[in-house]
């Protein structure tokens, strides 16, 4: 009896420790690599607030969200202003820009952080990891 107690904690804890998450050093690329894009962001408009994005979540201006064409949702984005060189941090969680030359399609937050709500348009550069 107490080795099958003992052979069933064993394949307890090996099962258990198979699903941990890995840990990598910070800056570890492990399992991706950094793609960097350049075009035109723009943002979203009034008319998109509470509205339904392509991932079924409530659209919010507050929030630091962005639309891309083909990014995973839930992926993260460096977006770079060329300009002036701020940046910002959103979320992808809608499809889009669907307009030739532009890239992203950020929230009303977004834009404003990287300055460039009056212009309406931006020149940015755009970080993410891309996983293999």
């Amino acid at each position: 009896m107490r080795h099958l107690s003992f052979l069933l904690f064993v394949c307890a804890f090996f099962t258990l420790a198979s699903c941990s998450r890995k840990s990598h050093p910070s800056g570890s690329e492990d399992n991706g690599k950094m793609v960097t894009e350049k075009g035109q962001a723009s943002y979203y408009g009034d008319k998109f607030e509470g509205r339904k994005t392509a991932n079924g979540e409530i659209f919010s201006q507050q929030k630091m969200t962005a639309a891309h064409r083909t990014l995973p949702f839930g992926t993260i984005v460096l977006v770079k202003n060329i300009s002036n060189g701020k940046t910002v941090k959103v979320r992808i969680n809608d499809r889009g820009p669907f307009v030739s030359g532009r890239i992203i399609d950020l929230s009303r937050a977004a834009a404003s952080a990287l300055g460039y709500i009056n212009a309406g348009l931006a020149s940015v550069e755009i970080s993410y990891l891309k996983a293999k």
